[in-house]
Order: structure tokens, then C-alpha cells, then sequence
């Protein structure tokens, strides 16, 4: 057996535990990762493997959130259980969008949407979306404290007995329509199921795509990370099986090297995932920023730079690994590269 092979599985494994649960794409960085280190298995199996390893990350998720998820825990009255069997229905309902529509193309978005190209572009449009976003909210809770701080009236406190101001994310959401997860509608649901379709473009992130989801149509960022995690146990045990059905229907079978080398996969990318469990608790209580906050004059948001870097990264690939190659509708590979950089280097700045 190859170590080597196994480091290199846990590797992905380690990129897949990482990225699942930031709005940033996994299966996008994985495929940006193959180009620089390569298993050697077979197609079939690679393309298997890709979606197979995501079952370490959502295991980690049944795990965290066994309680919230569990119709029959003692410990829940029978009302909470009804409404964690109602929970679960509105995770089904806002999977269907996916199942109807990624079944029957996963093969063609496989052989035609799977080239650093479309890879980068996505990464690039997404952390220009991810800042426009959470601008608008920076904005918008800036407005509520000033026009709070202006109806205040003066009043006569102890040392000691401040009242603690509310963060920004706490006043962009105030008037969010739905603030808890008991609130979440079913055409809601199912709204943030359709926004979840759009991660079937490799190089956007499923949770991106539906916390944005979940913000447009009104949901405060608590809910809309939480029903994000959710969201991800059925559609990738679903996908998963997929994947493996397909595997074995073209004739295929484990070697014991392949099987150890899904087997360090998954498990490297729950244990990434379960390494910052304190934080995803807070993720459920407070939900994912897709921007974290800064001080206002030296103001970098990071991670949706991440996209936006490795999507600079992606074109740069493009360009110097493919430099005689044409890209979509005849134009040269190069030439979108650089559009794609620079556009990258322009929301940057």
C-alpha cells in the first residue's frame, strides 16, 4: 500500500473538512487541488471519490447537531418533537429543487462544467457577491445604531450598569422576517432549495449559495446558517449514494488500496470538522458571517478574498498550463484568464 497515495487522501480530506462549512466552494477547491497533486486512481474512482469523501464532513454535523435533529429524544416535549419532525420535512421539501434537477444532468454538468475555468469564474462572481452582501448589511446596521443612538434619551447609570450595545449582525438582521428556526416557512424552505441548485456549478459553495439564499428571502443569519447544515445531510448522503451507485454500475470494484485511500479521505475530513466544534456551535447560535467584521479603517474581508484569490489562482493556472488552448464560444483561454484576474484584482482593491 502507497503512502504516499494516503497522505495525499488525507490531504483532500483536509481541504474537504476545511471548506465545507465556509461559503466557499470544497468540490471547486479540491479540483483546483488535483491539478497541483494527483491520486493515482482511476477516473471512475476520482470521480466517485470527489463527492464520496464530503460523508467525513457530514457526519461530523449529524454529530453536532444529533440533538436538534432527534424526532425521538426523551428530552424533547411533544411539541418540540413536532416540530423537529416538521424541521425534517422542510429539509426534504428543500431538496427536491436539487434531486430533480441534478440527477438527471449530474453527467453532463460532470463532463462540461468541471474545468478550472468554470471553476474560477465561479469563485470570483461568488466574493464579489459574498462583499456586496455584507456591505449592505454593514450599512444597514450602521443606519439602525445611528438612528437609535439619535431617539435615546439620556439616562443616569451606575458604574457597572451599562447595557451592552447590540452587535452589527444582531441589528442587520432586526427586522429579519424569520428569526428563529420554529419561524422558517415552508415556501421559504423550499426558496433556499432552489438557491441550493446553484451549487451544482463546481467552484460555488452549497453553503454559500443558501445562506444567501436564506438572507434574500428574509431569514436572520442564524437561521440561514443553520438550515444550511441541515440542508447538507440529505443532499450529500443522496449525491454520495449517486456517485457509488454509478461506480459500481460501470463494472467497477474496491481495491484495498483504493477503499483505505476513501477510508483516510472521510476521516481526515471529520476530524477537520470536528476540530472547531466550539466554533460551529456558535455558527448555530449566530450563524457563519460570509465577511468578518474588521475595524473600519484598515477593513480587509477576508474570506470572501479567499474566492476571489483562488480564482486569481485558477486563471493563472489556466494560462500558463493551457496557453494554446480556446476557451468557450472560440475565445482564447488566456484571454478569459485575464478578464477573470483582473476583475479579481479590481474588487480586491
Amino acid at each position: 500500500m502507497n503512502i504516499v497515495e494516503l497522505l495525499k487522501a488525507a490531504l483532500y480530506g483536509l481541504v474537504e473538512g476545511i471548506t465545507e462549512w465556509l461559503p466557499v466552494s470544497s468540490t471547486g477547491h479540491m479540483l483546483l487541488l488535483k491539478q497541483f497533486v494527483t491520486l493515482d486512481v482511476t477516473k471512475d474512482f476520482w470521480d466517485m471519490f470527489l463527492v464520496v469523501i464530503q460523508l467525513g464532513a457530514i457526519l461530523a454535523v449529524c454529530v453536532m447537531f444529533f440533538g436538534a435533529l432527534n424526532p425521538f429524544s426523551k428530552a424533547k416535549s411533544t411539541q418540540e418533537r413536532k416540530g423537529t419532525w416538521r424541521l425534517w420535512g422542510q429539509i426534504i421539501v428543500a431538496c427536491l429543487p436539487a434531486a430533480a434537477i441534478g440527477i438527471p444532468l449530474d453527467d453532463w454538468m460532470e463532463d462540461h462544467l468541471g474545468s478550472p475555468f468554470v471553476i474560477a469564474a465561479a469563485l470570483i462572481f461568488y466574493g464579489i457577491a459574498f462583499i456586496a452582501i455584507e456591505t449592505a448589511r454593514e450599512h444597514k446596521a450602521e443606519r439602525i445604531a445611528i438612528e437609535r443612538s439619535f431617539k435615546a434619551r439620556p439616562q443616569h447609570f451606575k458604574p457597572n450598569s451599562q447595557p451592552v450595545a447590540p452587535s452589527k449582525a444582531a441589528l442587520a438582521d432586526v427586522d429579519a422576517r424569520v428569526q428563529s428556526m420554529g419561524e422558517l416557512g415552508w415556501g421559504t424552505a423550499i426558496g433556499i432549495g432552489i438557491f441550493q441548485v446553484l451549487s451544482m456549478v463546481p467552484g460555488t459553495s452549497r453553503s454559500g449559495s443558501t445562506i444567501i439564499g436564506g438572507l434574500l428571502l428574509g431569514c436572520s443569519r442564524t437561521v440561514a446558517a443553520e438550515f444550511t447544515f441541515y440542508l447538507a445531510i440529505p443532499v450529500m448522503v443522496g449525491a454520495s449514494g449517486l456517485r457509488l451507485v454509478k461506480f459500481f454500475l460501470k463494472g467497477n470494484a474496491f481495491t484495498s488500496a483504493e477503499l483505505a485511500i476513501l477510508c483516510v479521505g472521510c476521516l481526515a475530513a471529520f476530524v477537520v470538522s470536528q476540530v472547531p466544534h466550539g466554533l460551529h456551535q456558535e455558527a448555530r447560535l449566530q450563524a457563519v458571517r460570509l465577511v468578518p467584521h474588521r475595524p473600519r479603517r484598515r477593513r480587509r474581508r477576508v474570506l470572501p478574498y479567499r474566492p476571489l484569490g483562488a480564482g486569481r489562482v485558477a486563471c493563472a493556472y489556466v494560462n500558463v498550463r493551457r496557453p494554446h488552448n480556446q476557451g468557450t464560444h472560440g475565445f482564447p483561454r488566456p484571454a478569459i484568464g485575464s478578464v477573470l484576474a483582473i476583475a479579481g484584482l479590481l474588487v480586491h482593491n
